[in-house]
């Protein structure tokens, strides 16, 4: 219930101090210079209340932007080290930015003016930055900000939920033709890196990422029941894919005894023990050597889906091998699967004809 006193002060003017008291909840208290405004705090105040807004708003007025995202790297994102180094970055920028914000002061018209200095930035390499590549720095100052409502109370609403995201492109799909596949097999079995071949025919195998390959052991290889089981994918879910007799015969070549339960592609380099630096120079190297001009890597995992759906695989078996958790990034591969779909349609119609006819 609230209550309003009166003070008259020294110099001649009125100043009244009105109070909240609620059963179950701490007593606010607030000074107006009329009493039409202390009444309306009142009625707000204890609407607010009841309503569960009113705590959260105060909470919002204690913290700035770089409060919430410094709690979130040390309480949230430290469960998730796949996701350490990528996220910190993306939330580092945000935190340079916004970080003196009160969260109180933290509207989606603020967050969007970001989102549109972020696009207008050049990236290390000089090149200007993506749409895709915007929407990922926006998903993941998202996160924290659900974490306070959620969890922490420190938000009544994410102000995230009314900023939009930028259209992506279709994305690059760059596919190897017959020509530049064997080109660049045949470059890769001529490379000093002893690992490239095999790293290079299982992405090209099985669509499976490049940290996945070089992180995979054999111990997550299951040779009995044929199937490799990825425990650290980008999306931090687990994902089994069926172990081919031809990924096998690679998996087995790369054995030195029939107790190795370590990785199975060891980087040759101490001081680089994820080895992916050894393996981004030894590609590059052989993809110059090939002559295939504009093929990164990642391009690997996409000339197995391409492939993948050229041979009728299905929308939602593309998913599966792939990881992805949502059909957005799967339809990519649609136009591949045409030849398939029409020869389907063609025997079902031919089919249709025959009954007809009889």
């Amino acid at each position: 219930m609230g209550t309003i006193r009166t003070y008259d002060k020294e110099d001649g003017t009125t100043t009244y101090h009105a109070e909240v008291r609620l059963k179950g909840y701490p007593i606010q208290r607030a000074s107006f210079r009329t009493k039409t405004l202390a009444k309306k705090w009142i009625q707000d105040t204890e609407s607010s209340i009841r309503d569960g807004r009113h705590f959260r708003t105060a909470e919002a007025k204690k913290h700035t932007v770089k409060d919430l995202i410094e709690r979130f790297c040390t309480q949230w994102l430290t469960q998730y080290p796949h996701r350490v180094v990528r996220q910190t970055a993306y939330l580092s920028w945000w935190k340079e930015r916004l970080g003196h914000l009160l969260l109180s002061d933290l509207t989606p018209a603020i967050i969007a003016e970001a989102r549109d200095a972020l696009l207008a930035e050049k990236t290390h390499r000089n090149t200007p930055r993506n749409p895709a590549t915007v929407n990922r720095y926006l998903a993941a100052f998202s996160r924290p900000l659900t974490i306070a409502v959620k969890e922490w109370g420190w938000l009544d609403d994410t102000p995230m939920r009314k900023v939009s995201s930028l259209t992506e492109g279709n994305g690059r799909n760059r596919l190897l033709s017959l020509e530049e596949k064997k080109r660049l097999l045949e470059a890769c079995k001529q490379s000093p890196n002893h690992h490239l071949s095999n790293i290079v025919s299982i992405a090209l195998l099985t669509g499976m990422r490049q940290g996945e390959i070089l992180t995979l052991t054999f111990e997550n290889c299951d040779f009995q029941n044929k199937l490799i089981t990825l425990e650290k994918t980008k999306n931090g879910e687990r994902r089994v894919l069926p172990m081919t007799k031809a990924v096998e015969d690679i998996l087995l070549s790369c054995k030195t005894s029939d107790i190795d339960l370590g990785l199975v592609f060891k980087p040759s380099s101490a001081t680089n023990r994820s080895g992916v630096g050894d393996i981004y120079n030894a590609f590059k190297k052989a993809l110059k050597a090939a002559k295939i001009k504009d093929f990164r890597f990642h391009d690997l995992r996409h000339a197995a889906a391409s492939y993948l759906a050229m041979n009728g695989a299905t929308q939602g078996e593309l998913m599966t091998i792939l990881g992805h958790k949502t059909a957005t990034r799967t339809r990519r591969y649609a136009h591949y699967s045409q030849k398939h779909v029409a020869d389907l349609m063609n025997r079902m119609q031919t089919e249709l004809l025959s009954q007809k006819n009889l």
